[in-house]
């Protein structure tokens, strides 16, 4: 299956709370049991510096198995902090097996915080 494009925004001094959820070509959810997730945003695709990481590791994805749900959680501290304007991004997941799925990819758009 190939990673769908999703392009979405992060509203500076807010909470971003996004959740995905994979299903099959026929609409049945894959159950994600032991998989892990990653996702790096960077300023361009070849860019060597990430300006933001989430993962399964560091608690900023979360994994619901048997809903075959991926939330991403980023508190208003982290987007409160955030300098750029915009970046690509992609999510990958990681089978018990070791297989990696990309899952998504796309554009991440900053929308500035006027209250501080």
């Amino acid at each position: 299956m190939a990673a769908a494009s999703y392009d979405f925004e992060i509203e500076q001094g807010a909470t971003l709370s996004k959740s995905f959820v994979w299903k099959s070509s026929d609409g049945v959810v894959i159950p994600l049991t032991s998989y892990t997730a990653r996702m790096q945003i960077r300023a361009s695709v070849s860019s060597p510096d990430i300006l933001l990481e989430l993962s399964t590791s560091n608690g900023l994805i979360s994994i619901t198995p048997n809903e075959g749900k991926i939330t991403l959680t980023v508190g208003p501290t982290t987007t409160a902090a955030i300098t750029w304007s915009r970046g690509k991004y992609d999510l990958e997941l990681t089978s018990p097996a070791g297989v990696v799925t990309r899952l998504l990819y796309g554009d991440i758009t900053i929308s500035k915080e006027v209250t501080r």
